[in-house]
């Protein structure tokens, strides 16, 4: 029953993610910039405090007593991850939500799993994956496959997009396809990727204050296991980074475009556009949410991370189809972006059934993260 629910919170958890870009398709007459913006101070400013407030009512002490030099690494690196959360938006503009999901998603999965093994490995930590773990026992080689994979998947949906832009170019209908540009959608999906990996470490480098909450949960609440939203603590301080590195892109981006009429302009829906971009931003946070608890029912941190993206990859790509950003292309087209996903999920399959040999990690052990 615990596996079972723990499906059920990922399942919920992806499709927040998956989905959390499609409200923004209602905003009317705003530029990217305006709406990016305005359901990011709902993502990162105002949801996971009270999210937090909530599950934990002296999240507030708790950061307030928490060391300076956690609190200055965990924010740096929200800042960070924050550089792939702005590019992951720009990468979905450019791709579309099925490809730019995917694309992103994949790489997400490589360099979340690389880049800290690398790191380890030079700095070796009790509980933790170095990339000599990896090549040198079963379950790492497994991974290191399932990687191999993805980067296939990943260079399928490359194709594909190649040969959706040259459908389109061809004279093929482009009003679904929005503003669809290949190259500049790849070059932003793989610093998407790259710095999406930066989440995790900003879990890490908070992670005192996420036990701080656990044992006063635990305290108050003896024999009740562990608490499922000691994370939500953490959030606050990594997002806070996450919100300035998107809040100075996109005031400049209002600078250089004049957009910051967008805000006031009475000649557009600004009831709708604000709850719309305000749905957005919560949608975006649930993935968290859920994420933590799925994780908690599992037991598993990396094996529950690939359960995780394989259901937003899915998600995103019902959503292509339901959108029809693959409307008016090629058979041949529609059929290698198809593989290419299917290529992808199958990696993230084999990266888990390769997690699922590796012995119990340490209880608390915190996954890669994403957009």
């Amino acid at each position: 029953m615990q596996a079972i629910l723990g499906v059920i919170f990922h399942f919920v958890g992806g499709f927040a993610s998956g989905s959390f870009y499609i409200p923004y398709k209602k905003v009317q007459k705003w530029s990217w910039e305006s709406y990016w913006i305005i359901g990011g101070l709902f993502s990162w400013l105002i949801v996971p405090p009270l999210a937090a407030w909530l599950t934990i009512p002296n999240f507030s002490e708790i950061i307030a007593t928490t060391d300076l030099s956690i609190l200055k690494w965990t924010y740096l690196m929200g800042l960070l991850w924050g550089i792939g959360g702005l590019t992951y938006g720009l990468g979905v503009r450019y791709l579309g939500v099925s490809l730019g999901s995917s694309v992103i998603l994949g790489l997400c999965s490589v360099f979340g799993a690389l880049i800290p093994s690398v790191y380890y490995d030079f700095n070796p930590t009790a509980g933790k994956d170095t990339i000599t773990d990896l090549t040198s026992t079963t379950w790492g080689q497994m991974v290191l496959l399932g990687l191999a994979v993805c980067i296939a998947g990943i260079a399928l949906c490359g194709k594909a997009g190649s040969m959706k832009e040259k459908d389109l170019s061809a004279g093929a209908d482009r009003s679904a396809h929005g503003e669809f540009q290949i190259v500049k959608g790849l070059i932003v999906a793989v610093i998407s990727g790259l710095l999406s990996a930066c989440f995790s470490f900003g879990i890490e480098a908070g992670s005192q204050m996420a036990t701080v909450a656990n044992e006063i949960w635990m305290k108050a609440n003896p024999g009740q296991g562990e608490f499922l939203y000691r994370n939500n603590v953490v959030y606050v301080v990594v997002l806070w980074g996450g919100l300035t590195t998107n809040l100075i892109w996109c005031v400049l981006l209002n600078f250089r475009n004049k957009t910051f009429g967008d805000y006031t302009n009475a000649e557009t829906p600004l009831a709708k556009n604000y709850l719309f971009s305000a749905l957005a931003g919560l949608t975006w946070f649930l993935q968290f949410f859920f994420y933590g608890m799925g994780e908690s029912k599992l037991g598993n941190g990396p094996s529950s991370w690939i359960l995780h993206m394989a259901f937003i990859i899915i998600i995103a790509n019902a959503w292509g189809l339901i959108l029809k950003e693959w409307n008016g292309v090629t058979r041949k087209t529609k059929n290698t972006v198809i593989a290419g996903i299917l290529t992808i999920i199958l990696s993230v399959l084999v990266v888990g059934y390769g997690n699922s040999l590796k012995p119990a990690a340490p209880e608390g052990t915190p996954a890669a993260a994403t957009h």
